[in-house]
């Protein structure tokens, strides 16, 4: 049996069983069952009324927070030379074409999130057996391919972040640090549920949002009341 370390036990005190809080109240209590030394990730699970089997129930998009992710976001340019300048003013990390790819068929992945253009993308689907498990092919889907790298480069590291439900039917993601405020985090994860609910497949039937839970790293998970979030949309 897992033995339950001293500041889990402290956590789970602070929380009424069996309580679903409202998204402020989570927000808050937050910081009161964190423990850990470094700024933690707040993370948000939200599970679905979908069969992600059925194409017709797949849900993914993408979304841009307001108070962004809190996280330094790495960001690799696969582009031509002609645009290159522009991504690197921008602010992306890393830029250049057939060096990093040669570079990625290595082994190289030290990045988060890679951005391309449409007439590159021929050269770059050799690589989807090493980015594709590890959630870093270029997607025109999440505005990933695209002739417009600057703008795509500046969204990403503002908070654009993309998501896919899992095989579970869960929509998992970050949506902060626990150093923001309350507030910010209520606002990052209004923000992330109600894109959610404007994805929702006209195939799906009954209930489709059926549990919210809030936590950050290491941290016990917040259930959240999600008629008082579905009742304002």
């Amino acid at each position: 049996m897992t033995k339950v370390t001293k500041n889990r036990k402290l956590a789970l005190s602070k929380l009424e069983p069996n309580k679903q809080y409202k998204l402020t109240e989570a927000a808050a209590l937050l910081k009161d069952i964190t423990y850990t030394k470094f700024d933690a990730s707040v993370d948000i699970d939200i599970r679905l009324g979908v069969d992600p089997r059925k194409a017709n129930q797949m849900v993914r998009g993408v979304v841009t927070l307001p108070h962004g992710t809190g996280k330094n976001v790495r960001v690799l340019v696969l582009c031509t030379p002609d645009k290159e300048e522009a991504a690197r003013q921008a602010g992306a990390d890393y830029v250049g074409l057939d060096e990093y790819i040669e570079k990625i068929k290595g082994g190289w992945t030290d990045v988060d999130v890679i951005i391309t253009m449409p007439t590159v993308m021929a050269k770059i689907g050799a690589l989807g057996r090493i980015l594709g498990p590890r959630g870093l092919m270029p997607n025109p889907k999440s505005g990933t391919v695209t002739m417009d790298v600057d703008k795509a480069v500046k969204e990403v590291k503002q908070g654009k972040i993309d998501f896919k439900v899992d095989k579970f039917g869960i929509v998992h993601s970050s949506i902060g640090k626990i150093s923001f405020e309350p507030e910010k985090i209520v606002e990052n994860a209004l923000e992330f549920i109600n894109t959610i609910i404007k994805l929702k497949p006209s195939s799906a039937k009954g209930t489709y949002i059926k549990s919210i839970y809030l936590s950050t790293t290491m941290s016990p998970g917040i259930a959240i009341d999600t008629k008082s979030i579905t009742a304002a949309n």
